[in-house]
């Protein structure tokens, strides 16, 4: 069998190391690496979720600050986001315990700077906090006025 490591094709690699795995064949997978690869997936999956968090929070900051801006695609924005957070939180349970006090801040604050950026207003026109609760933020039917 051709052995590739993790270093030269880490395709072959990875379908290597399910192959071992459906064959039970324990003592032949390469453990060190295969750890390593399990958290990068997770910390993946976080950045997704800080990513998809971020996005929407820029856009009710926008929506709420620049009203005059608003349009369908802020809008189709803020659904899509909340959407795709619904199935992250369908797929990974587990984030519901982190999202109000740890992803939603961090998110913020990464937020707050993209309406800047996307708004052109001073930073100090958002709030230094997250205005919106997670249950606004998950709400299809809120739109901050």
């Amino acid at each position: 069998m051709n052995t590739p490591t993790y270093e030269q094709d880490f395709h072959a690699w990875s379908q290597q190391q399910a192959d071992l795995l459906r064959g039970h064949r324990f003592a032949e997978i390469d453990l060190d690496h295969l750890i390593e690869e399990l958290d990068a997936m997770g910390a993946r999956e976080r950045r997704e979720l800080i990513s998809r968090l971020k996005v929407l929070l820029a856009h009710l900051l926008k929506w709420q600050f620049q009203p005059q801006m608003r349009s369908r695609s802020w809008a189709a924005t803020i659904k899509e986001q909340r959407l795709s957070l619904q199935d992250l939180l369908d797929e990974n349970p587990s984030f519901a315990v982190i999202l109000e006090h740890e992803a939603i801040p961090k998110a913020y604050r990464l937020a707050r700077l993209l309406a800047v950026k996307e708004t052109n207003l001073e930073e100090s026109t958002f709030p230094e906090v997250c205005p919106y609760s997670l249950q606004e933020t998950s709400d299809t039917g809120f739109y901050p006025s």
